[in-house]
Formats: C-alpha cells, sequence, structure tokens
C-alpha cells in the first residue's frame, strides 16, 4: 500500500494540482484498485462454486439413470468440499507465479493430487477402499506438501517437491506390486503427473532466471 501511494506521489508531483485534490485522486485510484482486486477474488470464487456445482450434477443425473450409482448426502458433501478446496488451492498458488509454465505445472499437481484421494476414498487402489495399505498414499501427499511449504512453492524448490513426490509415489507402487499389475501401472500414471508437473515447474524456475 505503501508503495502505490509513493508511486502515486511520483507520478503525479509535476502536475497543478491542489494538495486535497491530490490526495482524493490518489485515494480515488487505490478505492478503485482495491476494489477491482476484491471483485475478481468474489468472482474466481463464484467461479470455484459453479465448477463444483457442474461436478456434483454428474452423479446426480447418473443416479436418475442406473442404480450403480448410488451416493447419500455424505458423499455430495465429501466430493464438493474435495472440488472447491481442490480449486482454491490452485487459485492461491497458482498466482505466485507469473509464467504459464508455473501455472500448469500447479493444475496438474492439484488434479493429481484431487483424483489420488478420489480413487482411494471410491475403490482404492491397492484392492478395496477399505484396504489400510492405501493409506501409504497419505505419505505421498504428504511429501508433496511439506516440500511445496518448505520451498515456499518458488519454482526450483517445486519442481525437487514433485521429484520426490513421483519417487514416492513409484516406492508406493513397488511395495504394491504384490496386489498385482494394476496398481502398478496405475502408480506408474500417477507418477508420470508428478514428473510432468516437476518438470513444468523447473521450466517455470529457467523462465525466471532467463
Amino acid at each position: 500500500m505503501e508503495q502505490t501511494f509513493a508511486d502515486l506521489l511520483r507520478e503525479h508531483a509535476g502536475e497543478e494540482r491542489r494538495l486535497f485534490g491530490r490526495a482524493l485522486w490518489m485515494f480515488a485510484e487505490t478505492f478503485t484498485a482495491l476494489l477491482r482486486e476484491k471483485m475478481m477474488q468474489n468472482v474466481n470464487m463464484i467461479r470455484l462454486a459453479l465448477v463444483t456445482l457442474f461436478v456434483l450434477l454428474v452423479p446426480f443425473l447418473a443416479m436418475q439413470i442406473t442404480d450403480e450409482v448410488n451416493w447419500d448426502a455424505a458423499d455430495f458433501v465429501i466430493a464438493g468440499v474435495m472440488v472447491f478446496g481442490a480449486g482454491l488451492t490452485y487459485e492461491l498458488i497458482a498466482r505466485k507465479g507469473s509464467s504459464a509454465a508455473y501455472r500448469v505445472a500447479v493444475g496438474i499437481a492439484v488434479a493429481t493430487a484431487l483424483i489420488l484421494v478420489w480413487m482411494n476414498l471410491a475403490v482404492g487402489l491397492i484392492g478395496s477402499e477399505g484396504n489400510p495399505a492405501n493409506l501409504m498414499y497419505a505419505g505421498v501427499l504428504a511429501v508433496g506438501i511439506i516440500g511445496a511449504v518448505v520451498a515456499r512453492f518458488h519454482p526450483n524448490g517445486m519442481a525437487r517437491a514433485l521429484f520426490a513426490t513421483a519417487l514416492a509415489q513409484i516406492v508406493v507402487g513397488a511395495i504394491a506390486l504384490s496386489a498385482g499389475p494394476g496398481p502398478l501401472i496405475l502408480n506408474g500414471l500417477f507418477a508420470g503427473l508428478w514428473v510432468g508437473s516437476a518438470l513444468l515447474f523447473r521450466r517455470a524456475a529457467h523462465a525466471q532466471v532467463a
């Protein structure tokens, strides 16, 4: 805020304005900028809510067509919180980078985490959703989350965090190998997504240096 006022003063220092008029103009400019930012945040929240509603409409409509989909209120609440939370996480982290590579990397990482959690809650990657072995995937996510926080979301640190997450995913896949080839293939796909996100973060870091 202080920087904004200082910039405005320098910009208009040479103009012949009365002190009150200049102060009023600066207040109007600053207030307009804050209002624009607040409106943009509200628009983002509304957009996230609409996307969440659209996602929840899919199982709701499927329940009207087939008995294979049978969600209760708790299922809708959990799914809604997960989708909205993932979108909000993306909004908060993506704004920390200025490049398209950074934003895409964040999108891939958040989407991969969401799908990983969703699949484990729905069917389970190892056996059924009730298999305690699926709790190992919480460790995979913990590696990524802790790494991102330690890196303070800087692209170089994010790249290392996502490479570590991919390695954790591979380790879990190797442990789950006894459950059959299915979990191994799925773990390989998830590891590939983590690596793809890490490579994009690395590209964002190189662009930042250049």
